[in-house]
């Protein structure tokens, strides 16, 4: 696979660019300026392990499309990601192609520190009905970001889905190919008393099933089995909250465990599944 990173300014300008065979870095030395992008280029769709800014873990994401854009964040929209996070004038971004067997390991499924509300390209990638008062701190894009601290709320690394108040308040998970997942584990926003909490919780896969998983008022996480299944798309709702003063319950985190589908999309992924042997059972955090 090849990939390119750049810089692109407002007006389209390329201000920096890397380009490598599987594996890429980019060093910019100059400060972002509002309107600048920082674009991923790849010569086909696959996993890739992406870091566009120091400051922010990278990610084991999926490319459906052939480029993806993040729009350097000012303002209310810095609050989801660190304050070192694209400031000053020394930038390290870095992107490689997955090898096989990174591909095939189980894993949280659910990981995205780079989506955004723009995305359509990198998966996975998360969107809400609603989001408390369309501000960053509260998005979508949150509960996927890897972030998990939650004993406070509203700027990072305190970032959470937040649901102004709305029963009807779901959000949607789109992996962006098929996967088949084994477990799915909340972590609430526990700002207590502050925050409120949810009694039940509902998923819909993307197959037509739904289940319910009863919570509790806590800030560990919730882990819960599930009968293992093919999805491209998971839907959290019928958020049920609990009978006390506080009228808001968050999403700290959501994570989908499980792992690749063989041959679903990448034929190295169907090679590395053969060649790896069966893994032993893991427990579960019930």
């Amino acid at each position: 696979m090849e990939l390119t990173l750049k810089i692109v300014d407002a007006d389209g300008l390329v201000l920096a660019s890397s380009t490598g065979r599987d594996e890429t870095f980019l060093v910019y030395r100059q400060s972002y300026r509002e309107g600048d992008r920082v674009v991923l280029e790849v010569s086909e769709p696959g996993h890739v392990f992406l870091a566009l800014d120091g400051a922010i873990q990278p990610g084991l994401v999926y490319m459906k499309e052939c480029a993806y854009a993040l729009a350097v964040p000012f303002g209310d929209k810095r609050k989801p990601y660190s304050p070192n996070a694209f400031r000053g004038d020394l930038h390290r971004l870095s992107a490689r192609s997955a090898r096989p067997d990174e591909i095939v390991q189980r894993r949280n499924l659910a990981l995205n520190p780079w989506d955004d509300h723009a995305n359509r390209a990198l998966f996975p990638h998360a969107r809400a009905n609603v989001e408390t008062r369309g501000e960053a701190a509260f998005a979508a894009r949150n509960a996927i970001d890897g972030e998990k601290a939650n004993d406070d709320h509203g700027f990072w690394p305190y970032t959470s889905w937040g649901i102004n108040r709305d029963p009807q308040a779901a959000l949607k998970l789109e992996f962006g190919r098929p996967v088949s997942i084994d477990e799915i584990v909340f972590y609430l926003r526990a700002d207590f008393p502050h925050d409120s909490w949810w009694n039940e919780a509902s998923v819909t896969f993307s197959n037509g099933r739904t289940s319910r998983f009863p919570l509790v008022k806590s800030g560990v996480a919730q882990s819960f089995s599930i009968e293992p299944c093919i999805v491209e798309w998971v839907e959290l709702h019928g958020l049920i909250k609990a009978e006390d003063a506080s009228p808001f319950p968050a999403l700290t985190q959501i994570e989908i465990w499980g792992t690749e589908v063989p041959g679903a999309v990448d034929r190295d992924v169907a090679v590395a599944a053969e060649d790896k042997p069966e893994p032993a059972a893991l427990p579960l955090n019930l």
